[in-house]
């Protein structure tokens, strides 16, 4: 096992459970993430997002229900080796009995309707991020694309600069920020971003985006909101996704390198300096990378961190001490 203690900021690994049913569980699985491969590799904490297609499920609400029933289930069922984390004195009584963190968020504000108690009820159950949208316009915000009908694909290149925040979603950033539970602006528009910048004073995330610059897709941040993001205090999650790494060649399959995950982490650290950089794999929600495929290559990240030059240090904040500094930051009130 490594003694780098890692921190990933997004997985989508209760979404994909909940698909699968009651054959497959947390200690052990053919996902991206589970428990064995985690320890494998030296996991402190995982966040496990509950995401929701609003255009899929006949109940959305219900759907959160279940992931939460789901997520406390899983908890109980492996006590030993992992436990529930709300606040930083929790990753760090956690730590001292040996055991990893799972850190519940929502990613798509949508689920709460537009309903500030929806909100606070799910911080209540134990949520502390939530990403504002997903890839659907909510009551809350819009994604960083403009969609123009059922029929037509947006542009995903063409960063979404006008559509932001409503007045309900300044609101919940407002009162996310008041509970403790952290603004994520992952898939949330360029205008949205601005907006949450405006309306806190605390740092936020990008819990699972990359560099525009290297990979011009509008789920990556543009230079400008690198280094804002990085101003607050906030910290960028390195997504694994192929495709929001490097452009593929036309109707060739992207698999994914290491090389293009270090490409970005050196880029995004150029702009917007060490401290904001830190993991949001994306495992569970996207293709299996090709060299990153699941939980226990991360070892293989560090060690490909140190031969791009990182020393021993800032390997150890892009892991997972710069996450740690935001939960220690923002969830202890």
């Amino acid at each position: 096992m490594s003694d780098r203690k890692i921190v990933d900021m997004h997985c989508d690994t209760l979404s994909a459970l909940r698909k699968l049913g009651e054959s497959a569980g947390l200690k052990m699985n053919s996902l991206h993430v589970d428990l064995n491969k985690m320890k494998q590799a030296g996991y402190l904490l995982q966040n496990f997002a509950m995401f929701v297609d609003l255009r899929e499920e006949a109940d959305v609400w219900e759907a959160v229900e279940e992931m939460t029933r789901l997520f406390y289930r899983e908890m109980e069922q492996n006590r030993e080796l992992i436990a529930p984390a709300v606040s930083w004195r929790d990753i760090e009584a956690n730590r001292a009995a040996g055991r990893m963190s799972a850190l519940l968020t929502v990613e798509e504000g949508g689920v709460c309707a537009g309903d500030i108690k929806k909100l606070r009820r799910l911080y209540d159950r134990g949520v502390r991020m939530l990403t504002i949208t997903w890839n659907y316009p909510n009551e809350l915000g819009h994604p960083n694309f403009v969609w123009e009908g059922e029929e037509k694909l947006p542009d995903f290149k063409k960063p979404n600069t006008t559509d932001g925040l409503t007045e309900t979603g300044i609101l919940f950033v407002e009162e996310m920020e008041r509970l403790g539970m952290i603004p994520d602006v992952s898939h949330l528009s360029d205008a949205g971003f601005y907006d949450v910048l405006r309306h806190t004073k605390k740092p936020f995330v990008a819990s699972h985006s990359n560099a525009r610059a290297l990979c011009p897709w509008v789920r990556n941040l543009s230079d400008d909101m690198i280094r804002r993001l990085a101003e607050r205090g906030g910290v960028i999650g390195l997504n694994f996704c192929a495709d929001f790494l490097q452009e593929a060649e036309p109707l060739q399959k992207n698999p994914g390198t290491i090389q293009a995950v270090v490409e970005h982490a050196a880029y995004l650290v150029n702009i917007g300096g060490i401290e904001c950089l830190g993991l949001g794999s994306d495992f569970d929600g996207i293709d299996t990378h090709a060299e990153l495929p699941d939980a226990s290559c991360m070892t293989l990240l560090s060690e490909a961190f140190h031969k791009a030059g990182f020393g021993s240090s800032d390997i150890d904040k892009i892991m997972g001490s710069n996450v740690l500094r935001i939960y220690r930051d923002c969830l202890d009130k």
